[in-house]
């Protein structure tokens, strides 16, 4: 009996103090749900949006209801997020002054969506999904080609401040991996070279042409049509005449 309860002990201690397996590359923004001040993120460092966008912001607060502004959250943060490249502390604030919110109902939006980038983000941002549907068709090559193009690890960004480089899940793009979003485009059904050509393009200053490399418009098959090969009937088809 004894013998058993060592054995159950020591197997427990075992569990305590293993370490959970990751099985994927820690995400850029779960990196800072604490904030921290740094030196280029603190409060003491004045945000204000733009006369251009100060006039956006103007435009869709009026979208909403009086009573219900704070539904322009986010479209606010994502305006702020354009203007300065990132979301700095000052910006959240920035929003929550003109929405008269507390600071804290601004903090849960901008740490819970992704898009959002609480540190520094390279000029370029390549996220490169690796979930089940394009780690099928390639994506650990894509992302590998990545690195070596790019000289960065996930969640690194250059010294240059031209790069940043993360790992993510799905982006709703599955028929058409494996894909990559490079800030607001979608490059999809991808290869090592087609991903080496669009970020030679992008260091080049060169605007390479989102959607599919493969030639598909869409998300059709590759290749010939397989059905559907002739026109449509017409209306009327299969209608009963004496209806």
């Amino acid at each position: 009996m004894l013998k058993t309860v060592k054995a159950i002990s020591t197997n427990l201690r075992r569990v305590v103090t293993t370490r959970a397996l990751q099985t994927s590359a820690s995400l850029q923004h779960d990196s800072l749900f604490v904030h921290r001040d740094t030196p280029e993120d603190n409060p003491d460092i004045k945000f204000e949006f733009t006369p251009e966008n100060k006039k956006r912001a103007e435009a869709i607060m009026a979208i909403y209801p009086e009573g219900h502004k704070r539904a322009a959250m986010i479209p606010l943060l994502d305006l702020a997020q354009r203007q300065y490249g990132w979301l700095p502390i000052s910006a959240m604030h920035h929003v929550a002054d003109i929405l008269n919110l507390p600071k804290m109902r601004v903090y849960e939006v901008a740490t819970f969506y992704t898009m959002f980038m609480r540190k520094p983000t390279g000029k370029y941002h390549v996220q490169v999904c690796t979930t089940t549907p394009c780690w099928l068709r390639g994506s650990d090559e894509i992302l590998e080609a990545c690195k070596k193009s790019l000289g960065i690890e996930v969640g690194e960004t250059s010294k240059d401040m031209m790069w940043t480089l993360s790992e993510v899940e799905c982006l709703g793009a599955c028929v058409n991996a494996p894909m990559v979003q490079i800030n607001d485009d979608y490059y999809e059904d991808l290869t090592v070279k087609d991903t080496e050509e669009i970020l030679s393009d992008l260091k080049s200053d060169k605007k390479p042409a989102p959607g599919p490399r493969s030639g598909r418009y869409a998300a059709e098959p590759i290749g010939e049509p397989t059905s559907l090969k002739g026109d449509p009937p017409g209306p009327g088809f299969g209608v009963r005449s004496d209806l």
